[in-house]
């Protein structure tokens, strides 16, 4: 369980970018926009819809990352750092913004197909990677973070203009991060931005010590 606390300064989630400074970083930061624009195309104005998507991809990278990682550690007889602890926490943690995400926007049949359809093909894709080059995989991860940041301030200032309605908190959120029971989807979506903010710097922070 996350505790508010944690949460409570929104200045901890300011915007920042990692310049690109290699071939792989360029690559990883021009799929990602790649991704982007497909999202911004989709699921324009549509943030709780556009949350299930992006909560679907971010949950697996962690769960992908710890197991090559647990996978290394007993081949190679040699601790991992925390690296494994890490990476599972961080996928543990999309999970639960995925599940908070889908009380929220309540995504239809087609919409949760697309949903796994999305998982199936990214899981793959990003576990290839990560065998490739773990690198540029933290990296991919970190700017995709870096969006994710940007997406949930966007929304944050589309409910506190009206422009989106701010419904009370899923409770599956409420016990997650210790919020008050009255809460409302202000104080979640402050609470999961600030998660992603701290998953952006760690990958950022883990391609750094692969490069």
């Amino acid at each position: 369980m996350r505790t508010n606390d944690d949460h409570s300064n929104e200045t901890d989630t300011k915007q920042t970018h990692y310049q690109p400074r290699g071939l792989s970083d360029r690559i990883a930061y021009r799929l990602v926009r790649f991704m982007r624009f497909f999202a911004d195309v989709f699921f324009a104005g549509r943030y709780g819809h556009r949350a299930v998507i992006l909560e679907t991809v971010a949950a697996v990278p962690g769960m992908v990352g710890g197991a090559v990682q647990h996978l290394h550690s007993i081949r190679r007889i040699k601790d991992d750092d925390g690296w494994i602890r890490t990476l599972l926490d961080e996928a543990e943690n999309e999970r639960m913004h995925l599940m908070t995400f889908i009380e929220v926007a309540k995504p239809n049949r087609f919409e949760r197909f697309i949903i796994m359809l999305a998982q199936g093909i990214f899981y793959n894709l990003f576990f290839l990677l990560y065998l490739c080059s773990s690198k540029t995989a933290h990296r991919v991860v970190g700017y995709l973070e870096e969006e994710a940041v940007y997406s949930y301030t966007e929304y944050l200032e589309g409910i506190d203009s009206g422009e989106y309605e701010n419904i009370p908190a899923p409770q599956i959120a409420i016990d997650y991060w210790n919020l008050p029971q009255d809460a409302r989807l202000r104080e979640v979506v402050i609470a999961v931005r600030a998660d992603e903010a701290g998953h952006r710097d760690t990958n950022h922070d883990f391609a750094d010590q692969l490069s």
